[in-house]
């Protein structure tokens, strides 16, 4: 066994370990809807207050050990920041309320749908808030993703409101996080705190008047405790993935998660009509124009990057 320190969450791994972390990351959130397909014992609601009241622990466990307290002391002095993260609070937790609703209604294959939409929303905004360029590959992405969704309303006889509100609502949260030049790890521990303030209060109410679930038995207890580190454990392997792979692996590797969760959704038995596979082809089509343009992309600004010979 190496005896080796492990490196600070803080510093670059190198690729290979970087590829490894987030490769992990991403089977952990792929995945994570047989976990909570567990917790079909209790609401979703129940589900969500329990995340933010067991995951606020462990961020602080990981923000100490990372000798971040500081950084993280300094953003209650910050109004704006304050300000901004109670916004973002909201958008992520509506966000965490959507996911395990669907998933404990059966509606997996919805919840993949919206995460295979995030990218190309990400990039509508881009254009249309952030002026980022908006070539005819993009455009083209974002088209095809956007008769997918015509597709499934009209032929399937259903919108995906869920995959959409998915979509929308984490979209925003990342597009608000940029006005805010605060650690990813730091802002998620004040937006978990801000949802875990209520939260503990509101689970009292619940058990007193008999409507929780974590005093049933050891069995609900542990799930429910597990709810925390199943919210950070993939979002830790991230950030350390992140810091040493470049904007293309990254682009690829995030496809991985609703690629699961769609198989997660076909092997629980969910419906798939034909009409579903068109709109799942067309969405899946403009994913991967927007990954051949993001790639095509990362090269030529490596090239343009590199020194002369």
């Amino acid at each position: 066994m190496s005896t080796s320190p492990a490196p600070d969450i803080s510093g670059r791994l190198d690729p290979a370990r970087a590829g490894a972390a987030a490769l992990s990351g991403y089977l952990i959130w792929g995945l994570s809807p047989l976990f909570y397909m567990l917790l079909d014992f209790t609401s979703a609601t129940e589900i969500v207050l329990h995340r933010a009241i067991w995951s606020a622990p462990v961020l602080l466990g990981l923000l100490l050990a990372a000798r971040r307290w500081p950084q993280t002391l300094a953003v209650l002095t910050d109004r704006k920041a304050l300000l901004v993260l109670l916004l973002t609070a909201v958008l992520i937790g509506a966000n965490w309320w959507t996911f395990i609703f669907a998933v404990n209604t059966g509606r997996v294959l919805e919840v993949s749908l919206g995460y295979f939409i995030n990218p190309l929303m990400n990039v509508a905004v881009g254009v249309l808030v952030l002026g980022e360029r908006f070539g005819r590959l993009r455009a083209l992405a974002v088209g095809l993703a956007a008769l997918g969704v015509v597709n499934q309303l009209v032929f399937v006889g259903a919108p995906p409101w869920l995959a959409l509100f998915l979509a929308v609502s984490f979209t925003a949260y990342a597009y608000v996080r940029k006005i805010i030049a605060v650690d990813g790890r730091v802002g998620l521990f004040w937006e978990t705190v801000l949802i875990a303030v209520p939260s503990l209060p509101a689970l009292i109410f619940l058990e007193y008047s008999g409507g929780g679930h974590f005093f049933e038995g050891w069995r609900e207890a542990v799930l429910l405790i597990l709810t925390g580190p199943m919210t950070v454990a993939p979002l830790l392997l991230f950030i350390l993935g992140a810091r040493g792979l470049s904007l293309a692996v990254i682009g690829v590797a995030q496809f991985l998660a609703p690629t699961l969760q769609f198989a997660v959704g076909l092997a629980t038995g969910e419906a798939f009509s034909p009409a579903h596979a068109v709109t799942f082809g067309l969405i899946w089509a403009g994913l991967a124009v927007f990954v051949f343009d993001l790639v095509r992309y990362e090269r030529q600004r490596s090239k343009l990057e590199s020194p002369s010979r």
